[in-house]
C-alpha cells in the first residue's frame, strides 16, 4: 500500500474565507484557495485543478505502462484533463482527456486500443465517479 498525504486548511466563510492547502512532497505549500479561485478566476488554485493535474498525469503515466507492455516506448504524451464541476449538482461530473502521442513503430488503430485501456485503468479514472472522455491524436 502506498499512502499520499495532502492538508488543506481553511478560515472564515465559504463565500469570504480563505484556504491553503500543502502536500507532502511540499510541491504545493500552503498554496492559497478560495471562492474566488474555484467559482470565479482568482490567483490561487481550486480542488477540480487538482483533480485535473493528477487525472491527466495519471493517464499519462498508465498509457506509458501499457504502451512499454506491448513493447513500444512513446517518445512522447501530453495530455491534458479538463474537469468540469457542476455546482447545481454539487459534483464534479465529468473529466474530459485530450491526448496527442508520438509513439514509434505504432499504427493508429492499435494506439486507440492502448490509449482506451489506459482511460479505463489508471488510477485516477478509476477513482472518478463521472463520465471520462478522450480525444486522442497520434502523430506518426
Amino acid at each position: 500500500m502506498i499512502n499520499r498525504k495532502a492538508t488543506a486548511v481553511w478560515n472564515g466563510s465559504g463565500k469570504t474565507g480563505k484556504g491553503v492547502v500543502s502536500t507532502q512532497s511540499t510541491v504545493l505549500s500552503e498554496t492559497q484557495y478560495s471562492f474566488n479561485t474555484r467559482f470565479e478566476e482568482g490567483v490561487g488554485t481550486n480542488p477540480e485543478e487538482l483533480i485535473a493535474a493528477a487525472h491527466a498525469s495519471c493517464f499519462a503515466m498508465k498509457l506509458s505502462f501499457v504502451l512499454n507492455e506491448a513493447g513500444f516506448t512513446a517518445d512522447e504524451l501530453h495530455a491534458t484533463a479538463t474537469v468540469s464541476l457542476d455546482p447545481a449538482k454539487g459534483a464534479v461530473t465529468k473529466s474530459h482527456l485530450v491526448l496527442k502521442a508520438k509513439v514509434p513503430n505504432l499504427d493508429a488503430e492499435r494506439f486507440e486500443q492502448l490509449a482506451a485501456d489506459a482511460k479505463e485503468n489508471c488510477p485516477i479514472s478509476k477513482l472518478l465517479n463521472a463520465e471520462i472522455t478522450l480525444d486522442a491524436e497520434f502523430i506518426a
